[in-house]
């Protein structure tokens, strides 16, 4: 009992440093938050689908299938990165145009309805990224022992899920508030374009890692 509790609190400890990590996921969840709190934190479940997705894979040898079959990673990486490219652009090209507000509270039923489609946007955001399935994967060979046993094999994707929404759900809470908000539309353009460059960037980093086979 006692290893599986170091296990799991290894594996919280240092998921909790990534998710914490700046990248695309918190660009995304950042960019929506100051738009709409609802959509921010419907992003920031997303993200937690998203981990969840990771986790599941990673326990089930996601790893042993890359090694075992090289093209598989290097194809996913390549469509990961164009991804990235495409939301990248989208950011950039949308830097100069208002950003439309909403005011939850008193949301039209149409603009509540967004939540689903900004859920699966931090989803597809969260997974486009094969270098995550790789720490995720490598963080559990670390920490979980040679047998899993069945309690924390359901334990783990309990505690990624929370780890991941909960982190993004305090980014989408504290950039929906009023004074980073009105920081934000004061330099949307440049912010939307830095955002947009770096997006792009990691993008064609990945295309270009998987072009030349590592």
């Amino acid at each position: 009992m006692m290893d599986t509790t170091l296990s799991l609190l290894g594996i919280a400890g240092a998921m909790t440093v990534g998710a914490m990590s700046p990248g695309p996921s918190f660009v995304m969840v950042a960019r929506t938050a100051v738009a709409s709190r609802s959509d921010g934190l419907a992003a920031a479940l997303g993200m937690g689908a998203g981990g969840l997705v990771f986790a599941i894979a990673a326990l089930a040898g996601l790893q042993a299938a890359f090694l075992a079959v090289p093209g598989l990673y290097l194809a996913i990486k390549g469509f990961g990165g164009a991804y990235l490219i495409y939301l990248g652009f989208r950011i950039w090209r949308g830097a100069r145009q208002p950003l439309a507000m909403t005011q939850d509270t008193d949301a039209s039923p149409r603009q509540q309805g967004r939540g689903g489609r900004t859920f699966l946007l931090g989803l597809a955001t969260q997974v486009s990224n094969p270098k995550t399935a790789v720490v995720y994967a490598s963080i559990f060979a670390a920490f979980l022992p040679r047998e899993v046993p069945l309690v924390l094999a359901l334990a783990v994707p309990v505690v990624i899920f929370c780890i991941e929404t909960g982190w993004y759900a305090i980014v989408a809470l504290a950039l929906s508030s009023a004074a980073p908000r009105s920081a934000y539309l004061r330099y949307k353009t440049w912010i939307d374009r830095a955002a947009g460059g770096v997006m792009g960037l990691l993008g064609l980093r990945l295309v270009w890692s998987a072009v030349r086979g590592n």
